[in-house]
Order: structure tokens, then C-alpha cells, then sequence
């Protein structure tokens, strides 16, 4: 070993590679890995486990974190990179077999919604002497596959290391690609047993400190001309504001932006506090569960400025609610392909450039006065529907938008909610009242069920002084909610408000809409006369459950018990459970927009041929936006 080199492990230069990461936007830096979460089994406890144990008894800056589940701790990491607007994000080291293929769905989560997280799944031995081991997929095509090869197609980058000159080119990849707002999602480098433990002389330079800076690319003046043309020449324009608003730091300008030119904001999921719910050209979400301001002037809008948007099914009603036959999209995104879609006048850029350069091309241009008012009278109709959906009184169980209503008024401009699947992602986003950008956490993307208790996990480490709140059904929470433990053990205080209706709701409500009945979506006993799980309802207790966990639990019945339970948890020093059960069947917000959801075409049900014929009816108003 000469002076300019370093003799490691592989693990170990690993973890001392990703401690020296940092990325930098705008002056500000940021670690781009803030720690590892891991879970050790027999491929990683000697390797990567090794190699942290030894970082920390070294003063490495690289904390390590126990998970309780593979794919928990991805959805953690996810989540974090979120609230830190993706300059920075956690690793995640799990054994061989079942500890790596565990994570895949969080890869494709963070995929899916472009949230970096890096992925060190253990794989099974490069020399192959002991092959097969415990775990190991033997595949008779070829040799080389392992079950890690599931994560291609669900991440952006993704190499196995099987020497370790190998790990260079690897990690400094990855590395480009975590912190690239194009390219970025799941990154994953997959490190058999054998190599983790072997021995190299690396370069000393290869764990010199790296600052990763991130773009903000300026749009093309030829693509800004067009789109400001086309934004002229509109008399009802309408802009969309997705998660890339978020994440580029743009709130501030879209605000300004749309208060110069009078122009409505409706928001994605993702977008979802873009602009303050009272902010005069708010108009609500957008969508399948929109709110119905938005959705009536998406209808009749004839320019669409999206800004940071992938337009998914959901934003758009599967392509019915924009019903102007002549709308036009103008679509600022920093992805080529995402500003390309509807044949949009494309303007590829970071949003808060992208904005700011429209802004100087529209100088003392406003949106026509009757448009811009007929927004504000929408808006306000629709926050009375809002109020009476908070205050219905329903007995005697309280009904879901009551419950989400009060904790949206115990909840402080700063706080998080965080949520994913089930019914509540629409009524919240239809309801919700935010107006800080980060306070509206809810995973609609994948919309994956277990997020939220680990999500939660990710938010406060992200930033302990914001209180987290994670909504969660009891389908999900039955599905992952070990996480609560990861949380008491690492002292993070979270609240969960568990949000019981003994089934899958949100399934039960499309089932009946699409005339299957609610068939094998509630939680109850096997009817010994009939066979069918259509008994009495399930005696589970979430509340003894969440106890059993570690956290302090709560039981509200009504309203005003869980207001006061909202206020006991805020003031809790540890992780607490607030368990309300509410009913089901109670009334909603009305729907103002369609969703594609495919009914059988022939059935011997009547319930089932209504719904066909519904469907057919809503799908004739479906287009491509050509």
C-alpha cells in the first residue's frame, strides 16, 4: 500500500465514500446521505454492518438507524427526500433473499414519485464456490441472475458490484444520478457477500469530499417566446402546479406569479400547498378528487400552463376534465418528457426559473377580469361545501370528513400530515386547508399502503421541529406499522391517528360504484352457513396493537374526544396513538370528476351492467389531447 492509497474493505469504503457526499443548490449545502437505515441477516451483517459499526467507533459522520422492516426504511428515505426537496436522502443496507426484495416496492415508490434514495441490497456470492446459498434463486438460464435483478425495472440506476475495483465508477454513478432532478429515484448498487468483505488499496482521492450541484436549467428562448405567445393569445387560463413546484423552492414565485397575472392555481397532490388555501387564486385541487372550482374551470380552460406536473390519471380525470375542445397546454418541467405531454408548447427548465422568465415575458398582461372573478366565486362556493362536510354532525359514529376537519384545525402552519391510500387521500385532498408547502404530505403517486407510519419516521427525522401527524386507515396500518417501535427507540416523537372502519373503504366505495357490491373488502368472520366472509365484524383492537408497539394510545369516539385527544398528543412527549373509529357508509364530498376504472363489459349481475353503462357514458367524454 503506498501513501496515496488506503487499504478497506469494500463496505468500508463504501460507507466512507457516501459520508463525504454533499449536494449544493443556491448556495445552501446539504449531506446528500444523512445516515444508513439497515436491517443485518447473513449478507450484510459482516460487510456493510462491519463497516458502520467501525465508522462510528471512528467518528464517521454516517448514523446508522435499526428499521424494523426492508420496506419501511426505503419508504422512510423516501419520505425524507421529500420534505428536504430531494437534496438529501438516507441509505439502506439489507441481508440477501427475501431482507433485499423486501425494498422493491420502495424502490418503485421513490421511482415513481422521483424521490432519491439509495439502496445497498446484499446479493449472493461473486466466486459462487458455496452457491446455492441459504436464499439464493438459482436460475437455469444463467448464473449471474439473483433476485436483486427485480430491481431493474424499478429503479434508475442500478449495478452489481463483483470486484472491487468495480465499486468507483459504481458509486460515483450513483451518485449523479440521485442528485439529478431529471434522472433521479431509486438507486441501487447490489453488493454480493464475498465482496462486501474484501480487501482493496483505494485511491485516497476517492473519499476526498464531493459537492453535487444542482441545476437549475434556464428554459430555451425559443421555447419561452411560444410559451408566452400561447399564454397572450388565452382568455381562460389555468395553471396546474405539481410536486416539481415543491421541490424547486418556486412557492414564493408561483404566488406572486399568479396574483400579477390573475391567473387560477389548481394543484396536484403533490402540489398541494403551493399556494395558501386562501390565496386569492386558489382554487383547490385538481382531478378525480378534485375540488369542484377547479375541476369547472379545467372544463372550460383553453390554455393550461402545468408547472412541475406529470399529469397521472388522477390530475386529469383520465383525460376528461379538460373539456375545452381548443385547450392548449403549456407545460414547464425540468423532465423533457413530462413538459412534452398533451403536445405542449414544451418549456424545459427548473420551475422557479422557468417561472420567473414567464413572468418577465408577461409583464402587464393580466388574465381578463370576468375569468379571473368567476375563479374566486368557485373558490368560495367550494369552501362552503368544505364547512358543512367538517360540521356534519353525523352519529354515532363521526364521519370521516369531520375527523380530518378537526385535526386540519389542531394542526399548525407548520405541521405535517402525512397519508397515502385508501379514502382518505381524497378526501383530503379535496378538503385539506395548508398553507405551507411541506404540509400536505401525502404519497399519491404509487399510493402504496404501509407508507404513512414509516413516511412519518422519515418526516421528523427530516425536521424534529415540525410535528408529524400520520393519518393512517386500518388497512394500511395492519399492512406496516413497525416503524412506530424505529420511532421510540430512536426518541423521534410522532402521531398517528388510526382511522378504523373495519375494512378497506375506499375499495368498498369503488366496489359499489362499479356494481361489485363491496365484495371481500371488509374485515369480518366466514359466514359458516354461507362461506362467504360476510359474518360479523372482526373484534380487532388497533388501539392494544399500537400499545404493544411501545406508543402511548389514545381512544376517541366522538368529535370533540378526538379534538381533545389531538391536543393530549400534541402535547406528549413520546410517540402517541390517537384511535378513532368512524363510519363508512357516512356522506362524502361530492365528486365533480370521472376516474377510469374498467367495468366488466358483460355480467349476470344488475348491479354490474348499471355500472357498465354508467362507465360507457363517462368514457365517451375521454380524449387525447392532441
Amino acid at each position: 500500500m503506498s501513501a496515496d492509497t488506503i487499504r478497506l474493505t469494500v463496505a468500508q469504503a463504501l460507507v466512507r465514500f457516501l459520508a463525504e457526499q454533499w449536494t449544493e443548490r443556491d448556495g445552501e449545502k446539504h449531506r446528500l446521505i444523512a445516515g444508513t437505515f439497515g436491517i443485518f441477516g447473513h449478507g450484510n451483517v459482516a460487510g456493510i454492518g462491519q463497516a458502520l459499526l467501525q465508522a462510528a467507533e471512528d467518528d464517521l459522520d454516517m448514523p446508522y438507524l435499526l428499521a424494523r422492516n426492508e420496506q419501511a426504511m426505503v419508504h422512510a428515505s423516501a419520505a425524507y427526500a421529500k420534505v428536504n426537496d430531494r437534496l438529501s436522502t438516507y441509505a439502506c443496507t439489507s441481508s440477501i433473499g427475501p431482507g433485499s426484495t423486501n425494498m422493491v416496492t420502495g424502490a418503485a415508490l421513490a421511482t415513481v414519485n422521483r424521490l432519491p434514495v439509495l439502496l445497498l441490497p446484499s446479493d449472493v456470492f461473486a466466486g459462487r464456490i458455496p452457491d446455492p446459498v441459504l436464499q439464493q434463486l438459482e436460475d437455469t438460464r444463467a448464473l449471474d441472475v439473483s433476485v436483486n435483478d427485480a430491481f431493474r425495472p424499478v429503479s434508475k440506476f442500478f449495478d452489481r458490484v463483483s470486484r472491487p475495483e468495480q465499486l468507483i465508477p459504481s458509486a460515483l454513478a450513483a451518485m449523479r444520478v440521485l442528485t439529478d432532478p431529471v434522472e433521479t429515484g431509486a438507486v441501487v448498487i447490489s453488493l454480493p457477500q464475498d465482496v462486501q468483505a474484501e480487501a482493496f488499496d483505494w485511491p485516497v482521492d476517492f473519499f476526498r469530499r464531493r459537492t453535487w450541484r444542482i441545476r437549475r436549467p434556464a428554459p430555451d428562448a425559443a421555447e419561452l417566446a411560444a410559451a408566452i405567445e400561447a399564454l397572450r393569445s388565452a382568455r381562460k387560463p389555468l395553471i396546474v402546479a405539481g410536486g416539481g413546484v415543491v421541490y424547486s423552492g418556486a412557492t414564493g414565485r408561483l404566488r406572486e406569479f399568479a396574483a400579477a397575472h390573475g391567473i387560477p392555481v389548481a394543484e396536484t397532490h403533490a402540489g398541494r400547498g403551493s399556494v395558501p388555501w386562501d390565496h386569492p387564486q386558489a382554487v383547490g385541487a385538481l382531478g378525480s378528487t378534485g375540488s369542484r372550482a377547479a375541476n369547472h374551470l379545467a372544463h372550460d380552460a383553453d390554455a393550461v400552463l402545468g408547472i412541475g406536473t406529470r399529469y397521472s390519471d388522477f390530475t386529469t380525470a383520465s383525460h376528461t376534465v379538460f373539456g375545452n375542445p381548443d385547450v392548449r397546454f403549456v407545460n414547464l418541467n425540468v423532465v423533457p418528457m413530462d413538459a412534452a405531454k398533451h403536445s405542449a408548447a414544451t418549456l424545459v427548465a427548473d420551475a422557479r426559473t422557468g417561472i420567473e422568465a414567464l413572468a418577465e415575458g408577461l409583464r402587464g398582461w393580466k388574465t381578463a377580469p370576468a375569468w379571473t372573478r368567476r375563479a374566486t366565486q368557485l373558490a368560495a362556493d367550494w369552501q362552503a361545501v368544505i364547512d358543512g362536510a367538517r360540521h356534519l354532525g353525523h352519529e354515532p359514529l363521526p364521519a370521516q370528513t369531520e375527523i380530518l376537519g378537526a385535526l386540519n384545525d389542531a394542526m399548525d402552519e407548520r405541521d405535517i400530515v402525512v397519508n397515502a391510500a385508501g379514502s382518505m387521500p381524497g378526501d383530503l385532498q379535496m378538503m385539506w386547508r395548508s398553507r405551507d408547502p411541506k404540509q400536505y404530505h401525502v404519497e399519491y403517486g404509487y399510493s402504496c399502503m404501509g407508507y404513512e407510519v414509516a413516511a412519518g419516521l422519515g418526516c421528523k427525522l427530516a425536521d424534529p421541529r415540525r410535528e408529524v401527524f400520520v393519518l393512517v386507515g386500518d388497512g394500511s396500518y395492519l399492512m406496516l406499522s413497525s416503524e412506530i417501535t424505529t420511532a421510540i427507540s430512536e426518541g423521534l416523537k410522532i402521531v398517528v391517528v388510526i382511522v378504523q372502519n373495519h375494512g378497506f373503504a375506499s375499495i368498498g366505495a369503488l366496489s359499489e360504484t362499479l356494481g361489485s357490491r363491496r365484495f371481500g373488502t371488509e374485515y369480518r368472520y366466514r359466514d359458516a352457513e354461507t362461506g362467504r366472509l360476510d359474518g360479523d365484524v372482526l373484534p380487532v383492537d388497533l388501539a392494544a396493537n399500537a400499545a404493544s408497539l411501545g406508543a402511548d394510545v389514545i381512544t376517541a369516539k366522538t368529535v370533540a374526544d378526538f379534538k381533545d385527544a389531538l391536543e393530549r398528543a400534541k402535547a406528549a412527549e413520546t410517540t402517541t396513538v390517537v384511535h378513532v373509529e368512524t363510519d363508512p357508509y357516512s356522506p362524502g364530498l361530492p365528486q365533480s370528476a370521472w376516474w377510469d376504472v374498467p367495468v366488466s363489459e358483460t355480467a349476470t349481475l344488475e348491479s354490474t351492467r348499471e355500472a357498465r353503462a354508467a362507465y360507457e357514458s363517462s368514457k365517451r367524454g375521454q380524449r387525447h389531447y392532441l
